[in-house]
Formats: C-alpha cells, sequence, structure tokens
C-alpha cells in the first residue's frame, strides 16, 4: 500500500465536518477540484470507499466513520506537534504576567513564586493582584500566563494543579452585635448591620458576590488585609480566610459567627492556565515547579 499524505486525511475530514466538497474546499482554502482529487486518490490508496456520494449531500461510508474517527486522533496529535513547535520557537520568555487572586495566601503565593524565579533571572516576573472574577477574566483575556485562584473547573479552557482549599469564616469584633453571638444568628438579623465585602476586579464578567446579605448596609475595600482591619476595628463584619484570621480568633479579638445560615465555605485554591494556548519553555518550567513543591499554605 502506498502511504497517504496529511493533506488527504485534512480533505477527509473537512468533507466529514461541512457534509460536501464545495464546503469542504471553502473551509481548506482550496479548489473543489483539488478537495475531490485528494479524497479519490485516498480511496484507492486504501482499497475502500470511504464517502457515500449517492444522496444529496456525501457522508461517511460505515468504513470511513471507522477510519475518520482514527483520523481525528492523528490530527490531534498534529496540532498538540504544532503548538510544540510554536512554543520552541518562542525561545524563552522575557517576562511572565502572574496573577495572585484574593483567596490565595500572600506569603505563601509569593514565596512559590520567588522560589522559581530567583532561578531565572532574565525571565521578569510581571505580578498583580486581583480580586473575585477578576483573574480568571484576566486569563481567558490573554491578560495572564498564570493565576493563584479558584476557576470555573467545567471551563475547558483552563487547566489546573490543585493547591488546596481556604477556608472562610464569618467574623465578628467583641462586642460589634447588638444581641448574643450564637450558631443561629439569621440573616434578618445581620441586615441592619454593615457588612464589609470585597471589591470584583473582573471588567466584564457579570459580577459574582459571595455570602452577601441582600440589603444590609456595605462598605466596599480592595483586599482582605484592609476588610480585616475593618472587621477588627467593630466598623463591620465579614468572611475572611481562616489563614488570615487563626491567631485572632483564638485570642478572642474576633469571633466566629459561623452556623446554619452562616455556614462559612471552603474554596478551591489551583494554579491555572490556559490550556488551548501555547506557553514557552519557561512557563512550563513553572508549571512543573508548582506540580512538584506541595501546597504552601495551611
Amino acid at each position: 500500500m502506498q502511504p497517504f499524505t496529511l493533506q488527504e486525511i485534512q480533505c477527509l475530514d473537512a468533507v466529514a465536518r461541512e457534509g460536501g466538497f464545495q464546503a469542504a474546499a471553502s473551509a481548506l482554502n482550496r479548489s473543489h477540484t483539488a478537495v475531490f482529487a485528494a479524497i479519490a486518490k485516498l480511496e484507492a490508496t486504501l482499497g475502500v470507499a470511504l464517502l457515500d456520494r449517492s444522496g444529496y449531500r456525501v457522508s461517511l461510508t460505515e468504513a470511513g466513520r471507522s477510519f475518520h474517527r482514527k483520523a481525528q486522533a492523528l490530527l490531534g496529535e498534529m496540532e498538540v506537534l504544532r503548538l510544540h513547535a510554536h512554543q520552541l520557537s518562542m525561545g524563552e520568555e522575557t517576562h511572565l504576567r502572574v496573577i495572585l487572586g484574593d483567596t490565595c495566601p500572600l506569603h505563601g503565593g509569593l514565596q512559590l513564586l520567588g522560589g522559581f524565579f530567583g532561578d531565572y533571572p532574565n525571565t521578569r516576573l510581571d505580578l498583580h493582584f486581583e480580586t473575585i472574577g477578576g483573574p480568571s477574566e484576566r486569563l481567558l483575556l490573554d491578560e495572564a500566563d498564570l493565576i493563584l485562584h479558584w476557576i470555573d473547573k467545567s471551563d475547558p479552557r483552563f487547566e489546573w494543579i490543585d493547591l488546596g482549599t481556604i477556608s472562610f469564616v464569618p467574623v465578628v469584633a467583641p462586642n460589634f452585635l447588638p444581641f448574643a453571638p450564637s450558631p443561629s444568628i439569621t440573616p434578618e438579623q445581620m441586615r441592619g448591620l454593615t457588612q464589609c465585602i470585597i471589591r470584583d476586579t473582573a471588567r466584564d464578567t457579570p459580577k459574582t458576590n459571595f455570602y452577601v446579605v441582600e440589603g444590609a448596609p456595605q462598605c466596599t475595600v480592595a483586599d482582605h488585609a484592609m476588610k480585616k482591619e475593618i472587621v477588627l476595628r467593630g466598623m463591620a463584619w465579614g468572611h475572611l480566610p481562616h489563614f488570615m484570621i487563626g491567631e485572632e480568633l483564638r485570642e478572642g479579638r474576633l469571633l466566629s459567627i459561623a452556623g446554619q445560615h452562616f455556614p462559612g465555605t471552603d474554596v478551591a485554591l489551583a494554579a491555572a492556565r490556559r490550556r488551548d494556548r501555547p506557553h514557552g519553555p519557561v512557563a512550563d518550567r513553572l508549571w512543573d515547579y508548582i506540580k512538584t513543591h506541595p501546597p504552601f499554605f495551611g
């Protein structure tokens, strides 16, 4: 059997996807005659009919469907190879854009990045801080190469490395509440009290409101450090990550009001990047570095 060519496989795939020779030719930017001839040559080489031409629209024969399934795997591998070649041609990046999300422990995130970039002085770390929907939006807009934050894991555009869980606790300062603290506090009781919330840095993504009591007065801040100070001073209440307030909870400078109506929540922290974009060699080394290092927070 004579070897068939990648071009012939691409023509068959295009006809199968587009449902006809002319549509396939347009999709491939080739002539109708060239596509027709490529598939005829492929069928002659294989000694089997791949297309049923008897109807109004051409369709795959049973043998054609079987062959096409295998061909799709080959075309997928070719795309992976093409992206890999693109990565190699990029050389070592001059900078990488990394975003720390508001759920990432600052000390641990900086320690992780510092441990890596110390060995790559020719690649500048372009570091930014974003909140709530901001990190994922920047990644999807190609304004970041990597984020340390939570993501929507059902989105096929992301690949990620799990870094652990961040617990958020609803807290107040002592004497903030006009009633006795208890696990049965309701949203109705809290509605008249100021709630401190984080400002979402997403520009176009619909805003996500976490743990917000509708109708309550609000004060809005840029980060959890400011939020913690406001709550500690008895100016508002809010949800804060446990890694920031463990000492204050033990010493009684903050009180948890977690209960039936305010249970707190756990957020899955991840390192995430685009699955559908090529990555340079330094970006890939950073990805492997994160994989081989244990979670960096408690």
